[in-house]
Order: C-alpha cells, then structure tokens, then sequence
C-alpha cells in the first residue's frame, strides 16, 4: 500500500493516463486483412478460440493495439487488420476514484486492462436503459469505452447529486446524468 495522499495518487494516475504512448493504431492502413478467433464477452474476458486468456500482460498487449472501426472491432499491426468479436465493449470500469466535490470534482476510472481515465468532455460518462437496468459507460479513448462495473456503478451513484429529481455527478466541470430519481 502507498503511504501517498490519495489527491497525489489520484494526480499521478491521471498523468499517467495522459502520458501512456500507445501504438498509433488510427494511423495504420495495413493491406492485409483477416479475422481471428478472440472474443470478448459481456464481462470483458478476453477469450481465443473460446477459451479464457489468462496472462493478463497478453490482454494488455492485445487491448493497446485494439481499434473500432466501422465495421467492427479489430486488431491492428502495421502488417496486418484482424477483426474480432466483442458483446458489448471491450473493457469494464473496475475502480474509480474521485477527487474534490461538486463541480470541481474529477472522478478517475481504471479498466480491467488498467487503463486509467479521467473523466471530461473527450471521456463521457452515460448511462443506457436507465429507467430499466442501467448500463453505465465511459469513454476510455478514441472509440473504445468501458462499461462500469455493477459495484462501481453503485459507488458512482453514492457519490452523486440530485438536481431537479436526477442523479448527477460532475468531473472536470462537467456534468453527467446518470438517471431519474423517481
């Protein structure tokens, strides 16, 4: 355990988000094309020929080189386009911190890959079907999002604010509806 203040660790991990180079995937246009048998599922397991990848370093590997386009979801080298199968969205929202209070606050998410976003207006947080079973989701970068796990999602909703009968919670001065209170 770190003996840090949680707002430095909280700066650090943003920061950290900010700084993460990844693969240039957007800008490779690889003549060859395929697909592969890696399946995520609804929980964010990543699957090959349907069975559970293990070795988190190889998620990880797997999740950096990841894009949406718009056919679909695929793997992507300089070499070659591999298209694959997800459920719903590749990654799930596993711990969130939050920093301040109101609308000053900044709330930070980490992903099951251990992407680590803060978010704002380029990384939203929505809900869908909220008035049903809420499935909450936030942007983790380009088009890839995450979706909150179901204790994340209570923790969210324990640190948010009812304004004019909606609970809502704000980061980097932005706010974000997460359903009626009715």
């Amino acid at each position: 355990m770190s003996n840090k203040h949680p707002d430095a660790l909280f700066d650090e991990l943003a920061a950290l988000q900010a700084s993460q180079a990844l693969p240039p995937v957007a800008q490779w246009r690889p003549e060859r094309e395929g697909t592969i048998d890696i399946r995520i599922d609804g929980d964010g397991q990543w699957h090959h020929e349907g069975q559970p990848i293990k070795r988190h370093a190889m998620v990880k590997l797997f999740s950096s080189i990841l894009r949406r386009d718009p056919d679909g979801y695929c793997l992507v080298t300089p070499a070659e386009r591999l298209m694959i199968q997800v459920d719903d969205v590749p990654f799930m929202a596993v711990e969130m911190a939050i920093k301040g209070a109101g609308s000053t606050a900044e709330l930070l998410f980490r992903t099951n890959v251990d992407d680590h976003v803060v978010v704002d207006a380029e990384h939203p947080l929505w809900v869908l079907n909220a008035a049903e079973r809420p499935q909450p989701y936030v942007r983790v970068r380009d088009a890839l999002d995450a979706r909150l796990t179901r204790a994340v999602f209570y923790e969210l909703v324990e640190a948010s604010t009812l304004e004019a009968g909606e609970c809502c919670i704000y980061s980097r001065r932005q706010r974000f509806a997460l359903g009626r209170a009715d």
